[in-house]
């Protein structure tokens, strides 16, 4: 790896942790209703839309209300999201007179963004009229990402309150950080973005003429529709010269600045952030990949402040640095390295003035091996999924460390808010464990994890785990889920292993070798994007009203502390052990099998 490499990996990792510190902090601020230099401007708005949707800022729920309320809101979002496709070509802003979405597609993709996933099986600019992302995908992305924060609130309320029934307002704690976090920083991001070139327009696409004509051959076709065929029977072909080509536009920056500050990911072109229009420059490149980890990141120094021990939260930050660091690693150095059967053709692989040599398949000239290697690890990391390269040309190692960080359960930063409880589920975990070495009640910043607590949290971590591996078994059992295969072997079941992992997870992204656009894709991947995102919520919100209740434990000398080194590994140990235990079989059947068959020279 060239110097300049190295110096990119370690620009960005400075400039994510100095970043995150003061957002943290700001953030932590915002949501213990301090008053922050945006109060005067939107303190007024959040009041006025709370009195307008009849909701009282002083009620407290308990947990089971709240859950409810998250769960009702997610599925009017989503009843919205389908209602807005089905009816796109009837509705206005839609210049390109694009028809009505399919029911499959709809349901899948109103799920995906109910669920922050994301996850398209569409080409966007052929598919959504302006309205429908704006008001259903762009609308959305805010929701779902202020949902996840939602619930991180909740449960830190948890662990601060004693002897408490409520956990907190649902429909004030997602308007609150709506308004004072994801748009101010969402409308900073999208000025930004703008001065680099994305696009930001409601005008219609634009019709431009070619600098050089391009001539192809089609099928001809009958006045009714069906192919002309010759005496013979073969097709007739008839030969078309291109002179003028569509660019499409849209409202992009905006939309880019939530879905990737809201860890959404999807994009508003098919190609994502490999397209210029949405990531034009190397400068916009890397602030959308800062902006995948900021809020994720930035969540640990507020989960601190908020418990009132910062050494808690720096922890937690820690802990998920040192995998993301680990696993990024991996990639880049399994992508330097390339395919060895390319090498031994005796093709000059080093030629190349933005990378030095390795595999430059599916990725982006503009940013080459390193930056495609970070932003894979970024986005898979958090439960971003958007993309600046093709996963699906990975090496067989490259594409491993992306696919275990979502099956790790997107705890390695994560959601916005999702991750960061995901983490806090592993750290039950892991003191629990802790405790049975030493044969005293477990706790946790204060709390006593017992039984219930236990329980909930096996549920919220297995649950992923059965839906990712349930339904990769269904695919592979299937002739509907074969007949989406294109690659056959390993590489193709690491296609439907990566889909299921992405889906149950929560992230979005995609292998894209697998045609995952069809009535039984749509519907297993929907259902396992709804059930993995509030099976989790569900019992992390059971835990915020069991902890809630409980009186503080004081610290003994039998108090396991959850802020040492110590703890850091025992935490990251216990995140990688487990998804170990669940996936290594499923990985040594499509990556590790496709890597062990390239070593041999197949």
């Amino acid at each position: 790896m060239r110097a300049i490499d190295l110096a990119q990996l370690v620009l960005y990792c400075v400039a994510l942790t100095a970043l995150a510190f003061p957002l943290g902090t700001w953030m932590a601020r915002v949501i213990a209703g301090e008053r922050t230099f945006l109060s005067p401007l939107v303190g007024p708005l959040e009041r006025a839309c709370l009195r307008a949707a009849g909701i009282d800022p002083a009620q407290d729920d308990g947990w089971v209300a709240y859950a409810t309320k998250i769960v009702a809101l997610n599925v009017a979002g989503l009843v919205v999201v389908y209602a807005i496709q089905r009816l796109q070509g009837w509705l206005p802003l839609n210049p390109s007179a694009l028809g009505a979405v399919g029911a499959d597609s709809s349901f899948n993709t109103a799920v995906s963004f109910a669920t922050n996933t994301n996850w398209q099986g569409y080409a966007g600019e052929a598919t959504m009229s302006r309205l429908t992302q704006m008001a259903a995908l762009g609308v959305q992305n805010f929701l779902s990402a202020a949902t996840g924060i939602a619930v991180l609130v909740a449960l830190v309320r948890g662990f601060t309150r004693r002897n408490a029934q409520g956990v907190g307002n649902a429909f004030v704690d997602v308007t609150r950080i709506t308004l004072h976090v994801l748009l101010p920083l969402s409308l900073v991001v999208a000025l930004f973005l703008v001065t680099q070139g994305v696009v930001q327009t409601l005008a219609p696409d634009a019709v431009v003429q070619r600098v050089e004509p391009v001539t192809y051959t089609v099928p001809a076709a009958l006045p009714d529709g069906s192919p002309r065929v010759d005496a013979a029977g073969h097709p007739v072909l008839e030969t078309h010269t291109a002179t003028t080509q569509t660019l499409a536009l849209g409202p992009v920056a905006s939309q880019e600045a939530i879905k990737q500050l809201g860890t959404n990911g999807g994009g508003y072109f098919n190609v994502n952030s490999a397209h210029p229009f949405e990531n034009p420059t190397p400068l916009s490149n890397f602030a959308e990949m800062l902006a995948i980890l900021l809020l994720p990141a930035a969540l640990c120094f507020t989960f601190g402040r908020l418990v009132g021990d910062r050494r808690q939260g720096r922890a937690l930050f820690a802990a998920m640095a040192v995998l993301f660091v680990g696993f990024l690693a991996v990639t880049c150095i399994a992508e330097q390295q390339g395919n060895p059967r390319v090498a031994a053709l005796g093709v000059d692989v080093t030629a190349s003035p933005v990378q030095s040599g390795g595999n430059m398949e599916g990725k982006e000239t503009r940013f080459g091996i390193v930056n495609s290697a970070l932003w894979a690890t970024a986005t898979t990391a958090a439960s971003n999924g958007s993309v600046n390269s093709m996963h699906d040309s990975y090496t067989p190692l490259g594409g491993l460390a992306p696919m275990v960080l979502m099956q790790l359960g997107e705890v390695v930063f994560g959601g916005v808010g999702s991750g960061l409880y995901g983490m806090l589920i592993f750290a039950i975990v892991a003191v629990f464990i802790a405790g049975l070495m030493v044969g005293r009640t477990p706790e946790y910043l204060g709390k006593k994890i017992e039984a219930y607590e236990m329980k909930m949290a096996a549920v919220a971590v297995l649950a992923p785990y059965v839906v990712v591996l349930a339904g990769a078994a269904l695919a592979v059992a299937t002739s509907a889920g074969r007949a989406g295969v294109a690659n056959p072997g390993a590489h193709g079941f690491s296609e439907i292993l990566y889909a299921l992992s992405s889906a149950g997870n929560n992230n979005g992204s995609a292998f894209a070798g697998l045609s995952a656009n069809t009535p039984f894709y749509n519907t297993l991947l929907g259902v396992a994007m709804w059930v993995a995102r509030f099976w989790v919520i569900v019992p992390v919100l059971a835990i915020a009203g069991s902890l809630a209740g409980k009186k503080q434990v004081a610290t003994g000398a039998g108090t396991l502390p959850t802020h040492t080194p110590l703890f850091v590994a025992l935490l990251v140990g216990t995140v990688l052990i487990m998804g170990a235990l669940t996936f290594v079989p499923a990985l040594a059947l499509g990556p590790v099998a496709e890597h062990l068959a390239l070593a041999r020279g197949h």
